[in-house]
């Protein structure tokens, strides 16, 4: 009786610790990322706890938050801390697009004109998109924009 309690014990835990997690789909990859958000824009900035992020994500990048609506209705709710987010980003969007200059805040994309940092309304520049899967709060105040 105590080995069949034992058994199935071991066999609910390893049932449950693969549920808790999504499998990666091929050309995606799940990212660790800090920053600010700002409703549905989140910029990537330097971990305060000055950790190493094995990402190739720069300080300034921005993401578009994609997820459930209640996951990023919290997020939206600390506006103004920073977080450091968890979820899936297709690997293409991983690298910038085009030649960098000024640091990187211009980026001339080949056959169109320089874009700022900031796009515009007629940018054709697409936005990266990252599917928020968790988050965790840094308790680190966001620098104004």
């Amino acid at each position: 009786m105590t080995a069949w309690l034992l058994v199935t014990m071991v066999a609910l835990s390893g049932g449950l610790g693969l549920a808790q997690e999504k499998p990666v789909p091929k050309d995606s990859a799940r990212l660790t990322v800090p920053g600010c958000a700002y409703a549905r824009l989140f910029l990537v900035d330097i971990s305060p706890e000055h950790e190493m992020t094995p990402t190739d994500l720069k300080p300034g990048r921005r993401l578009r938050l994609s997820g459930p609506k209640a996951l990023l209705q919290e997020i939206k709710a600390r506006q103004g801390s920073m977080v450091e987010l968890t979820g899936l980003m297709r690997k293409s969007d991983l690298v910038e697009q085009g030649v960098g200059l000024a640091g990187g805040k211009i980026r001339i994309m080949p056959g169109r004109s320089p874009v700022g940092a900031t796009g515009g309304p007629d940018s054709t520049i697409t936005q990266a998109v990252i599917d928020v899967e968790s988050w965790r709060l840094l308790n680190v105040t966001c620098p104004e924009r």
